[in-house]
């Protein structure tokens, strides 16, 4: 057991200047620089253990979830590891209702019995969808065959698909040049970002399309951009290019309007991916009662913990959606290969429609940075989340007091 008791939390806001490059660009974020509250949690434990955590943003703002993790750090500091590891629910329930571990995640989900992880899960408001002895059972099913899934993930990876070529800022050559550069790297499935211009995006889809053939997989995102009969008379425009799905095609609030767009593309074959905005579990248990969605897209870097990451991939589970989690932003993406990893070994057991977003920005930031072969992630061999940043990283972009930002102030290429 964990021994040893937290004895500090630091936080830092450090921002990418990502918009210089149009890197992360959408019809709805134009000039997004992609930035984290990174949390350092010290303990007094024998192995010197440290936790690193993040909050992923777009740059302002970022200093609010500062103030937000300052204000909720009496809640951890000072904690005994042994009493939070051996009651999770109590202490996630604690940092999520105030009245005012030293291998992989997923490996050390996989690895705990269905009663252990059945006892992380906080269960009220979903009763209605799922109980805890209905969560368990899909939990004793899923250790069938578990071993062998296991082997398999560890040998082949889990199926991604990459959003880097088309950022809706790129012009049409460097699309083009990122575009031939993944085929040449194996990536069969590619994401477009669309909702700017209709005409554009016909154009930019026919493009991409036309490069890729039609035996590989094309998906749109409009980022939120649309209202709902906009959004069905628009991707109906699209159809033609044959998407998979149509990513946050309207407010990310309006679970019946996801459902309205579902029915109306339906018979075109395209499905409706959202969740990346939820921020909790009772909009994801909403979203699936309505059938509001095909493809379920946790962002852990949104929904608050593992906990509630684990109820979700369970209702799911319960409904048969594959769940194709969002990277959680530029450079992100090792966040979300732990949940699912975790998913396709204990919960789903399946790989059919599963794939997880990959960005090719940032990842040389990370200590611990994805491993892409074949188009597929290989699960993460390191201790904790693949958060912890180097060093010099978060010494150089911390905001605003960060060299390379004090250098683009200096250049005049931003203002603060």
């Amino acid at each position: 057991m964990v021994k040893g008791k937290i004895t500090s939390l630091a936080v830092k806001d450090v921002r990418f200047p990502t918009s210089l490059g149009h890197h992360g660009s959408d019809a709805m974020h134009t000039d997004p620089d992609y930035s984290a509250a990174y949390v350092v949690i010290e303990t007094d434990a024998d192995d010197a253990l440290k936790g690193y955590g993040l909050t992923f943003t777009l740059g302002k703002g970022t200093e609010i979830v500062v103030c937000a993790v300052n204000a909720l750090s009496h809640l951890v500091v000072g904690r005994n590891l042994e009493d939070i590891v051996t009651n999770f629910r109590d202490f996630y329930r604690q940092l999520t209702s105030d009245g005012q571990l030293r291998w992989p995640l997923w490996k050390l989900l996989v690895d705990m019995t269905p009663e252990q992880l059945v006892s992380c899960i906080d269960f009220r408001y979903i009763t209605d969808v799922l109980t805890e002895a209905q969560a368990l059972e899909i939990l004793q099913n899923g250790k069938q065959r578990q071993e062998t899934r296991e082997e398999r993930m560890l040998k082949s990876g889990y199926p991604a698909y990459t959003t880097s070529c088309a950022w809706l800022g790129y012009s049409d050559e460097q699309l083009q040049k990122l575009c031939a550069d993944a085929l040449q790297d194996g990536w069969t499935r590619f994401k477009v970002k669309v909702g700017a211009d209709l005409q554009d995006d016909i154009r930019r889809c026919k493009l991409i399309r036309d490069m890729i053939g039609h035996d590989n997989k094309l998906m749109l995102d409009a980022n939120q951009r649309w209202d709902v009969n906009e959004a069905i008379s628009w991707v109906q425009e699209l159809a033609a290019f044959k998407p998979l799905w149509i990513e946050e095609p309207t407010s990310p609030d309006d679970i019946l309007g996801h459902g309205t767009i579902s029915k109306a593309l339906a018979p075109l074959g395209i499905g409706v991916a959202t969740g990346e905005q939820c921020h909790n579990r009772v909009m994801f248990k909403q979203f699936l009662q309505a059938r509001a969605l095909q493809y379920l897209q946790i962002d852990s870097c949104r929904l608050g913990s593992v906990n509630e990451n684990l109820s979700v991939l369970l209702m799911a589970k319960k409904f048969n959606i594959p769940v194709c989690p969002h990277a959680g932003g530029v450079g992100l993406c090792e966040l979300v290969q732990h949940l699912i990893i975790f998913d396709y070994i204990s919960v789903s057991g399946e790989l059919d429609n599963r794939m997880c977003e990959y960005v090719d920005h940032l990842h040389e930031h990370f200590k611990y940075p994805v491993t892409i072969h074949n188009a597929a992630y290989m699960p993460p061999m390191d201790p904790g989340y693949s958060t912890e940043m180097k060093e010099d990283s978060v010494l150089s972009y911390q905001f605003p007091g960060g060299s390379v930002w004090q250098q683009l102030i200096h250049d005049k290429r931003v203002e603060i």
